[in-house]
Parts: structure tokens; sequence; C-alpha cells
């Protein structure tokens, strides 16, 4: 592995050349690492290198053609310069197409190198800089550390920083538009505007074409692209696809769906064409649900967001009060349980028990079942409130000890379990 000072890594399996390269190069100031083996440059590298490759183009091993093609595999933003002989020009020339900066014949001519270092050391470095920028943002907007949520973060690093259309699906409060924010701020289209619209305000392609009009030189967030009409979404499928056979890009669309797309597609609300085009990049958001060991931390993390803002000290968490939040099926899912925590901050015990109002329509229940139900909520968040205190429960629900711990008996209720313990 390259020392985090070294910017130039020169490549040639003859060691008098790659001498002389260092030797011209440190003169001019670079920190400069040799190799002769060609295949032990990928272990070299790390994703947060600021660096540029010089390689010859003929070594055993892994010839320069070859080399490139690895290096752009393990990030394609590294800056590659590749050397060449006078006879090479068309080889050279594919090596630019499959992602080289440029290419010098030999003899090296000393300026040009240099002259190629001082344009793309600073692209590169601008380019680490906006990744940790991105890493940094993706940690704290996209809390936890469940496999499905690192995917998810592991994604955005491979497309933040690009052009290309995204498709976004996931359920209510799983980080949709987060997502989308995170997108647009990381795109070489950041400085253009975000404009945000849902397809239910599309009613004809007019509508549609000024929202494209005024996301020019950024994104449009279109969410539920589907309850668009028929010929809307036909004309934006013309769009996109001009704008990819033209090379040029004026808008970056990010569709955000609620759930799944594919029974739009199937029930012919949304062109399949469309949807195929959208979906070569997709973000599939998952649940609080389907990664329940992130709801300690996230209940946490917000816990203390609120009691900073209220400067206020962080109370202390029950375990069973946990046990009941990893336990819930968070239909709202992370935003729902930012809400919990934001009330628990200011002292508000939610998510005890079932909701508490209902329907007529939905009372299948028994009045005595109802009312036990209804009973039982009250003494859990007493006790949750209370941490089990008995003492204060009694009093805070106007009732002697005795009945209420004859109550307690009847639905199973342990005050132990609701005592305060240490919150880690």
């Amino acid at each position: 592995m390259m020392s985090d000072n070294t910017n130039v890594l020169i490549v040639d399996d003859d060691q008098d050349v790659l001498d002389a390269y260092q030797e011209l190069l440190e003169l001019a100031g670079y920190n400069v690492q040799t190799v002769t083996d060609s295949t032990q440059v990928i272990a070299m590298l790390d994703y947060h290198w600021t660096g540029v490759i010089v390689t010859d183009m003929y070594m055993p091993g892994l010839n320069g053609m070859e080399l490139l093609e690895k290096i752009q595999h393990f990030d394609n933003d590294i800056p590659v310069i590749i050397v060449t002989g006078h006879g090479d020009i068309p080889m050279a020339v594919d090596a630019l197409k499959k992602g080289a900066i440029d290419f010098l014949q030999k003899p090296l001519q000393p300026n040009d190198l240099i002259q190629l270092l001082e344009k793309h050391l600073p692209l590169r470095k601008q380019i680490i800089e906006q990744r940790k920028t991105l890493q940094s943002t993706a940690t704290e907007l996209l809390l936890g550390d469940s496999p499905l949520i690192v995917k998810v973060r592991e994604q955005l690093k491979q497309v933040a920083n690009s052009t290309k259309d995204v498709l976004i699906e996931g359920e209510n409060g799983t980080g949709r538009h987060t997502i989308a924010k995170i997108l647009h701020k990381n795109s070489p289209l950041h400085q253009g505007p975000m404009v945000e619209i849902d397809g239910s305000a599309i009613t004809c392609t007019p509508d549609l074409q000024r929202s494209m009009i005024s996301a020019r030189t950024g994104c449009l967030c279109l969410s539920n692209p589907h309850i668009m009409p028929k010929e809307s979404q036909q004309w934006l499928c013309r769009f996109l696809l001009e704008q990819e056979r033209q090379g040029k890009k004026e808008v970056r669309l990010l569709a955000l769906f609620e759930g799944s797309p594919e029974p739009f597609v199937e029930s012919e609300q949304f062109l399949p064409e469309l949807f195929y085009f959208l979906s070569q990049v997709r973000f599939s958001l998952p649940t609080l649900r389907q990664r329940s060991s992130d709801i300690t931390s996230i209940f946490k993390h917000y816990l203390k967001q609120s009691c900073k803002k209220l400067n206020k000290s962080v109370p202390t968490i029950d375990k069973a009060y946990i046990n009941t939040l990893c336990r819930y099926e968070w239909p709202g899912n992370v935003l729902e349980l930012k809400n919990v925590a934001e009330l628990y901050a200011i002292g508000i015990v939610k998510l005890a028990g079932q909701e508490r109002s209902k329907p007529i329509e939905q009372m299948s229940s028994p009045l005595d079942d109802l009312v036990d139900g209804y009973e039982k909520q009250v003494i859990e968040d007493a006790l949750y409130l209370f941490a089990g205190r008995i003492n204060e429960v009694s009093s805070y629900l106007q009732i002697p000890r005795k009945k209420l711990y004859l109550r307690m008996k009847k639905h199973g209720l342990d005050k132990a379990e609701y005592k305060v313990r240490p919150s880690h």
C-alpha cells in the first residue's frame, strides 16, 4: 500500500526508466513511488488515494491496457497516463476510449508529463474530498449498520458523482427523498436547481415540459411518474433517450416510487420502456422492520439530537421500552421512529401498545375486550412513565395500590420489566 503523501505511481518493468522518472518528478516536488511488477498495482491502491498513475504500455504480467482495465474496475476515477512507443498511436487512442486521461510518447518530455500532473492531481483531490463528504453525509442521514443500509450507502458512492437517471423505490419514511437530495448534492449538476413534483400534478405533457425547463442544469425529482398521462410518459421517455444519444445531460431525473414499480408496469399504468430505462440505476430502500437491528441506535440518535435542541440531558431509556420499540412493525419506518424519539425527549412515552383511537367500523371485538385492552395500555404507559415505581403509578392513576396490583396481575404486567436500567 502506498503512503498517504504519494501523489504519483509509476509502473514500468525497466528499473532504470523508473529511476529516471522518479528523479525527474521528485526534483519537481512530487512524492513518487515506483513498481516494476504491474500485477502488484491494484493491491497498492486505496479508494481515497489522491494520486495519478503513469504506466508503460508493454510489460510482462499485465500490459498497460490490461492494467488500465483493472484500475477502471477498482476505481474509474483514478487518472491513468499511458506511455507508448512511437508507433503505438492507435493503441493509445484505444486506451483513451477505455478511460485513460491521456497518453505520452517516448522519449518522454518532462514538461508534458508535469503539465498533465498539474491538471489532473487537483481534479483527483477534489473527487476524493467529494467522496469523503458524501460518506459523512450518507452515514449521518442514512443511519444504521445493518447490511441492507450499508449496501445502500455503498451504492450511493458508486452513482452519486454522475448524471445517470435513477429510480428510487421504498415505503413512506424509508428515506427516498433523502437519497434524492444526496444524489443531487453530489452530482456534477449540483449547482443547478432541484425541482420536486408529484406525478399527480402533471395532467398534460406541457406541465411536464415546464417542470423540465425549471430543472434545467439540475435535477427533477419526480414522485409517482406512473400517475402521469401516457402521452406525458412517452414524451419523457423520448426526452431521456435523446439526452443519452446526444451525450449531453440537461436534466437528471430522479424517479420516486412508493413500493415497487413492477405492479404498475404489469397493470399498464407505467410504460415498460420508461421503467426499463430508469431501472438501469435502481435504489431499493429497506423498511425498518427489515433492518430491526438498527432500531435502537436510530432511536437513541434522534433522542440525543432532540435533547440537544431542547438543551436538556438525555433521559434514561428503560430496556422494556426498547424491547417494545424493537417488536413494533413501524409502518411509518424511520420517519415514524424519529417522531417517537422526539416525543420521548419531551417526556411523552408513545408506542407502549396499539393505537388508541379506532373508528367504529374497525371495532369488531366485544366492548369488554376493548375496555380491558384500553385499561392495560393505560397501566402499561404509566409503568413506563414512572419506571415501575408502584407508589407513583398508583397516585398517577388515582387507584389504590392493592387494586392496581390486582389489575396488573389480570393483564400479566410485572413492574420489574419497567424498572430503570442504565442506557448504553
